[in-house]
């Protein structure tokens, strides 16, 4: 049996790089197509706070929100609070005649706390003589520790002449030397301030 194909292939070449032209282009609209969304996800963000300087003068005196700079009774610096819930007519802001009332209001506590202040330091200096009548003197004695490590220097100079001294015994030096140990470790952890800060006998004058 034999079969005959008919067709015309000499289009094949061309089909082919026109299918690679196609498939390319399709990857560029892809990569442009996929910058896009990214710029759009950009653009969806919240952008990074930025610090901006705003002059004075440009500002006026208005305040930015709810909270202000003002002063408080003593005339020091306050941070106010500008209830958005109250009437303007009832909110603390100083503005006009008002502010002249109270600066003229704290001008006069200022002076009453003046009279106080100096009223305070009278009062202050007779506590502070009464004080130093009433403090205490105490005096701390170490008298006792420092006999105590004394002793025991002593017992370790005694020991090293001892095992100096016993050349041949081998069971004596051993002894003498566990005991020198001893009196060495109690010797490093009495030896020390803290320790004596510890041991010191205070009594009062």
């Amino acid at each position: 049996m034999a079969m005959q194909i008919n067709g015309n292939y000499s289009h094949y070449g061309t089909d082919y790089e026109e299918q690679l032209k196609v498939r390319r282009q399709e990857r560029v609209e892809e990569a442009q197509e996929e910058k896009e969304r990214e710029a759009q996800k950009d653009t969806g963000r919240i952008p990074f706070p930025k610090d901006e300087y705003i002059s004075s003068e440009s500002a006026g005196n208005k305040p930015s929100g709810l909270y202000r700079l003002g002063q408080d009774e003593r005339g020091s610096l306050k941070v106010l609070y500008d209830d958005p819930q109250k009437p303007a007519g009832k909110r603390s802001v100083k503005n006009g005649p008002a502010k002249e009332e109270s600066v003229q209001k704290a001008s006069e506590e200022k002076e009453s706390v003046e009279k106080e202040s100096t009223d305070k330091t009278s009062i202050d200096a007779a506590q502070d003589e009464k004080s130093k009548a009433s403090e205490e003197k105490c005096v701390t004695d170490t008298d006792r520790v420092d006999q105590e490590i004394r002793k025991l220097k002593e017992e370790r100079k005694q020991l090293q002449q001892q095992i100096k001294a016993s050349d041949g015994d081998e069971e004596k030096v051993s002894r003498l030397q566990v005991k020198l140990a001893q009196v060495e470790n109690e010797l490093a952890q009495k030896d020390n301030d803290t320790y004596r800060k510890q041991n010191a006998v205070v009594t009062n004058v």
